[in-house]
């Protein structure tokens, strides 16, 4: 079904500040780019919200009968210390510390990173092309780069001259930041002596003689420069302009800034019309840091062995949690938030799990066509999920009005508001459905239903104050019961 023809997406453009409405360049197909993990550790918490913000995103747009093109790279080599232009290959760095080839870090560490995304329950994306793969076509690019005067060679390295691109360009257009201000805040570092100017960055460096990843070049042995790899593969395979970029806030600059310029320098023009960020995950209200020991990786979480949190914590209750926060919000990541989304994943999940149970009638006392273009509405204005979910609890209060009486439904009603739960909570929200097995639900009703039957035992027996007792107890722990036509029935 196609219906994007009848929902109308609007998607905040990081490239020109405002919320625009989403025309693909081909009707019905979209392009879509997000940056992926350099793969010489164990993947960050925070580049998992990230890539579940783009997973959410792209399983909305296929919902929607769009075709969709989904591109996410492995960084696997060139991607230096600290984001520069210096130093050591993150993964080369890695593999010698542990007395490994590069390509062994690289296996162990992508491994990992597809195990923990489909703990997550993410979708795969349609291409996964690595740096290393696509030499080649980076080789490729550099020349076309050098051929329009915007590269320069000395030493067997190769960088973009930034100055010179800014003479007929605008370098700094997605960052909002000014060359002028670059350079009065750029200090001269050690070894970048060869560039023209501090700001310019690598697309080519030369492989000093103990540097292990390396590839010959019309330049000499060397390797490609961090910024190269997704410019030369997000064209390769979605074309010269196409529809999103994605990826975290910390990439705007410089990568995806760089991003642009080769791009415009390369081919003559900017390649993305909506580029898309997600912001940054914090824990308890501070930057996530190795440094510092404030951080947990998502291992840790799932297990409950660390030291920030009370408990493990469920796939789909971390993913509810995410999707509570806009994604372009920043995220606090903490042990009360994460208890809070627990109950209410499983609220959820208690509500769709009635469903099959619930009993219909002539009328409905809820507009369940007008709920779920509420549900749409909510994804159509820049995928908001805290939206959408306080949406899907206007659903859970209503079944459970239905449950007690309170509320009623038509056969077809119920069939479109399980079909449209069924829609935005896993296929849109990618969560799974579950039972709170931490909580005892299953042993506290078992437990509940023995009271129930002595309680209708002193009642048949008109020991009315053994029935009140049980009642009575039982309400100031917390459990409700409730006399119906068809039995005792209780609640939390």
């Amino acid at each position: 079904m196609q219906l994007f023809k009848d929902q109308h997406i609007k998607i905040y453009n990081s490239l020109t500040g405002t919320k625009e409405t989403f025309k693909p360049i081909n009707e019905g197909y979209i392009g879509m780019y997000v940056c992926g993990p350099t793969v010489y550790s164990n993947v960050h918490l925070g580049n998992v919200r990230t890539f579940m913000s783009f997973d959410m995103i792209f399983r909305y747009l296929k919902h929607l009968g769009y075709k969709v093109r989904y591109v996410r790279n492995i960084t696997d080599a060139g991607h230096l210390e600290n984001d520069a232009d210096a130093g050591e290959d993150k993964i080369t760095k890695k593999a010698r510390l542990e007395q490994i080839e590069p390509m062994e870090v690289v296996q162990r560490y992508t491994i990992d990173f597809h195990n923990i995304l489909n703990t997550f329950n993410f979708l795969p994306p349609s291409i996964e092309p690595t740096a290393t793969g696509h030499i080649i076509e980076q080789i490729e690019l550099i020349k076309d780069i050098i051929n329009n005067g915007y590269g320069y060679e000395v030493n067997g390295s190769v960088y973009f001259d930034v100055h010179k691109f800014n003479e007929t360009n605008d370098y700094g257009i997605l960052s909002k930041r000014k060359l002028e201000d670059l350079i009065h805040n750029t200090r001269e570092l050690d070894g970048q002596s060869d560039k023209k100017n501090p700001q310019d960055f690598a697309l080519w460096k030369k492989a000093e003689p103990q540097h292990i990843m390396r590839w010959p070049s019309p330049w000499g042995d060397g390797f490609p420069g961090w910024h190269l790899e997704c410019t030369a593969m997000s064209t390769k395979y979605l074309g010269d302009q196409f529809d999103i970029h994605g990826g975290g806030m910390d990439l705007k600059f410089p990568h995806h800034e760089c991003e642009i310029a080769q791009n415009e320098a390369a081919k003559g023009q900017s390649p993305v019309n909506y580029w898309m960020h997600a912001n940054m995950l914090e824990l308890n209200g501070q930057r996530m840091s190795k440094s510092t020991g404030n951080t947990v990786n998502p291992d840790e979480l799932l297990s409950g062995n660390n030291k920030f949190f009370s408990k493990a914590f469920a796939p789909s209750v971390i993913r509810f949690f995410i999707a509570q926060a806009h994604y372009r919000s920043v995220l606090d990541l903490t042990d009360e938030g994460l208890l809070a989304s627990e109950k209410g994943f499983y609220r959820l999940m208690d509500a769709i799990n009635l469903l099959d149970g619930l009993k219909t009638s002539e009328t409905s006392s809820m507009n369940i066509n007008a709920w779920k273009q509420k549900c749409y509405d909510a994804m159509n204005d820049d995928f908001n999920s805290p939206i959408l979910i306080a949406n899907l609890f206007e659903a859970v209060k209503f079944i459970n009005q239905i449950k007690e009486g309170a509320s009623s439904i038509t056969s077809e009603d119920l069939a479109l508001l399980k079909d449209s739960l069924n829609i935005f909570v896993f296929d849109v929200l990618g969560l799974e459905n579950a039972t709170n097995k931490d909580s005892g639900t299953d042993k506290l009703s078992g437990a509940v239903d023995i009271l129930i039957k002595l309680r209708q035992e002193a009642r048949a027996n008109k020991d009315f104050a053994m029935s009140d007792k049980i009642r009575d107890e039982l309400a100031a722990v917390g459990i409700q019961l409730k006399d119906g036509k068809e039995g005792t029935t209780f609640s939390l």
